[in-house]
């Protein structure tokens, strides 16, 4: 992916080295399934997610980290800031020519470990999340680490991915499908509210690949390898895949993000056709989502 020469969004809030307490809670629907599974992997278990969380809170209430970034951590900031300049421009513009109203920008927070959001207490064992309390984005760029030595999904348009991925959730939440989803998860079973994850996932995954279409038409940054990096990494964070590697098997009712073919589907339809329209998670049949 070539950013060389493009601006970097000022909608940056750096965080990073600076580590806050706040209430305990897990706030966002981004990433906690892709975090939960690689604590997984790592030998933990799905609680350690929130043990975690908790254990940050006590440890880091009030502490201020000063240190250095190496060279690899300033040039990923400065990447996650023009992909987030890019989104901007790219959404703001189909705001406009798809009848959409204005596109607001949400903010990128950059932090290190653990953070307070409007959503309660942010981890980095949560992975990348939208906070809609905020319209944040959080990210610590760690993740990416994780995801090349843990997922081997690795490359610039895979990690471009992840974040057009949370600015899809702030798309979700402008257009009011996040609030009415969150709506109709009240009072449902897991698996049921489960269900509606895993559309509001794949939606978001759409939104990404509209995203990743209008970049490569505006700025014809993209080439064929790149596309390949972001499919190989839906493939990758698929709940199938992610559970079958933790664990043996998948359990389907669990789901929250949807697998790896859904995953691939919607974001290479959003890469296709560019057409918000088109994205109907919520009208398709469980059999053909």
């Amino acid at each position: 992916m070539n950013l060389d020469g493009r601006r970097e969004s000022s909608n940056v809030e750096d965080r990073r080295g600076m580590s806050t307490g706040s209430k305990v809670g897990i706030g966002g629907i981004g990433g906690l399934i892709i975090a939960g599974i690689i604590t997984l992997l790592m030998g933990g278990d799905l609680g350690d997610v929130l043990q975690q969380a908790g254990q940050m809170n006590l440890q880091n209430t009030g502490q201020t980290e000063q240190r250095e970034f190496t060279a690899e951590e300033q040039a990923l900031a400065e990447f996650s800031k023009k992909v987030l300049a890019s989104t901007e421009d790219v959404w703001a513009k189909v705001f406009q020519e798809q009848g959409l109203g204005e596109y607001k920008n949400p903010t990128l927070v950059l932090y290190t470990d653990a953070t307070a959001t409007s959503c309660g207490q942010g981890s980095a064992a949560m992975g990348p999340f939208y906070c809609s309390g905020d319209q944040c984005l959080y990210i610590d760029l760690s993740f990416f680490s994780t995801m090349k030595q843990q997922l081997g999904a690795s490359g610039d348009f895979a990690y471009a991915y992840v974040i057009a991925h949370e600015v899809g959730h702030h798309v979700e939440y402008l257009l009011g499908t996040l609030q009415k989803a969150h709506q109709a998860m009240n009072g449902k079973s897991e698996a049921e509210a489960n269900k509606l994850s895993v559309r509001l996932e794949l939606l978001a995954d759409f939104y990404a690949g509209v995203w990743a279409h209008y970049e490569n038409r505006m700025f014809g940054s993209l080439d064929d390898g790149d596309l390949k990096e972001a499919i190989d990494c839906a493939s990758v964070i698929g709940d199938d895949y992610l559970q079958k590697r933790a664990q043996g098997y998948a359990v389907s009712e669990s789901f929250t993000h949807g697998t790896s073919a859904q995953r691939m589907k919607w974001l290479k339809l959003g890469f296709q056709t560019g057409d918000v329209r088109q994205g109907t998670t919520f009208q398709q049949s469980d059999a053909t989502l």
